[in-house]
């Protein structure tokens, strides 16, 4: 059964992000774009707190599940801390070429 696995990230870890991702057998890519974070769970600076938002990276890799656990065992030695993560069941993908 395949995942897709979606990485909430902060932009500054993007590079270490891709790095890590890249270095990983089995990866076929993934899809990153750039999103907005609203609510509590961490420390938001003035600003943020004004706007009520605060800039996120996410990133989302279909994989099977035993890839989607190693990828996320790896984030904190690898990337960081300021990650949220979660798995989605995917029961039907394809490519139309």
């Amino acid at each position: 059964m395949n995942s897709l696995l979606v990485l909430n990230i902060n932009p500054e870890l993007e590079e270490d992000l891709v790095d890590y991702l890249l270095s990983l057998d089995g990866i076929g890519g993934f899809t990153s774009y750039g999103v907005l974070g609203h609510g509590a769970g961490t420390e938001l600076s003035l600003a943020e707190q004004v706007s009520g938002r605060r800039k996120r990276l996410q990133i989302e890799l279909m994989l099977s599940q035993d890839q989607a656990t190693r990828v996320v065992a790896g984030l904190a030695g690898n990337v960081g801390r300021d990650i949220v993560w979660w798995e989605q069941t995917v029961t039907r993908s394809g490519r139309i070429q």
